[in-house]
């Protein structure tokens, strides 16, 4: 009942797949992913910073350039969010054919508690001119891709770096960064794609003309062909993931059950307003139900769904998908594109029913 990939897999993608790693599915079950199960992606290297002697530094188009050290922003006003985070590339490695990235499936997505201080605060004390239009990230990871060296940098438009809810990040979960999740500080973006919260923050530039550096400019969009510019990725589109039921047989990853009540139960989320329903199908998507759905853990997390299922022997394919405030439902496949992004199609879950 395993899926077949249209292609093997590669040596580069394996040693992607290494370095990175994503959520395992069974850990949906926490309301907020504990630290080691966050789905983490990581460019180039993880920079290794002193904290002694780290700066953030904000300039370009300001009255008032800041240089601040870690405890001056610890000593700002502080906040936590519970903000779920997914990976642009989610679901990649399921396109036909297949991107050469990092080959994720459905995995790449966690929700933590983050505590830093507004990033609009930052801003204003600034003094950002009126003639600025972007701000600007820049991180300390440095690497070559689409033959372009460069630090990874990504920027906003100021009114949407202006949103309270934004946040310049220093702990997760109640503790300091780590290395890998961007240590000393990184910028959470409640609502966009992964690639906008860039780590290891060590520059804000505020702007009088839109950003073009490599990952804002060309990496990161919805296109047929690399000789087209394509749609900038921007906000999560709307997901639903199923804990797979019962137990796995090792490789094919596909699940048994014994017949009768099956308790199914799974998150769901988009960044494009709060999930408003979802649905489960146990027939491969022939038919839909609704499931049993509960308010969303924040403003900007996940939600809790549940179905009872009275499972009757056999072989099935279970599915979920979502709905959310702005009407965006969730496909059963998403249409191909180059750059193999924004997949979120249904899941689909072998699952063998035994009798009793």
């Amino acid at each position: 009942m395993a899926t077949e990939l249209d292609a093997q897999i590669s040596l580069e993608e394996l040693q992607l797949a290494a370095r990175n790693h994503g959520l395992p599915l069974e850990a949906l079950r926490h309301d907020v992913t504990p630290l080691g199960l966050h789905y983490l992606l990581t460019h180039f290297d993880i920079p290794f910073v002193d904290a002694a002697v780290w700066k953030l530094e904000v300039g370009g188009s300001v009255a008032r350039p800041l240089s601040l050290s870690l405890d001056d922003l610890k000593a700002r006003p502080a906040v936590t969010r519970r903000v779920t985070l997914e990976c642009a590339g989610n679901g990649r490695a399921l396109y036909a054919p297949r991107v050469l990235s990092q080959p994720w499936l459905q995995e790449a997505v966690g929700t933590a508690e983050w505590t830093g201080t507004a990033l609009a605060s930052v801003l204003d004390e600034a003094e950002a001119g009126e003639s600025a239009v972007e701000a600007v990230f820049t991180g300390l990871d440095r690497g070559i891709q689409g033959d372009v060296e460069h630090l990874y940098e990504r920027s906003l438009p100021l009114e949407e770096a202006r949103r309270e809810e934004v946040i310049l990040a220093y702990a997760i979960n109640g503790q300091p960064l780590p290395p890998q999740h961007g240590f000393p500080l990184r910028v959470i973006v409640p609502g966009w794609y992964g690639m906008t919260h860039v780590k290891w923050l060590q520059a804000i530039t505020v702007v009088t003309e839109p950003f073009t550096g490599w990952q804002q400019d060309v990496a990161y969009h919805v296109r047929e062909s690399e000789d087209e510019q394509g749609m900038p990725v921007t906000r999560i589109l709307p997901r639903a993931l199923m804990i797979p039921p019962g137990f796995p047989e090792f490789l094919s990853r596909t699940r048994f059950v014994d017949a009768g009540l099956v308790h199914l139960q799974g998150r769901a989320w988009s960044g494009w307003g709060a999930v408003e329903r979802v649905e489960v199908s146990t027939d491969g998507g022939a038919t839909w139900v609704d499931a049993v759905l509960d308010d969303p853990m924040g403003e900007f997390a996940w939600s809790a769904w549940t179905f009872d299922w009275e499972a009757q022997p056999g072989e099935y394919e279970l599915s979920c998908r979502a709905t959310d405030a702005a009407g965006n439902i969730q496909p059963l496949a998403a249409d191909w594109n180059h750059d193999g992004v924004c997949n979120n199609g249904v899941q689909r879950v072998g699952v063998v029913v035994r009798g009793t």
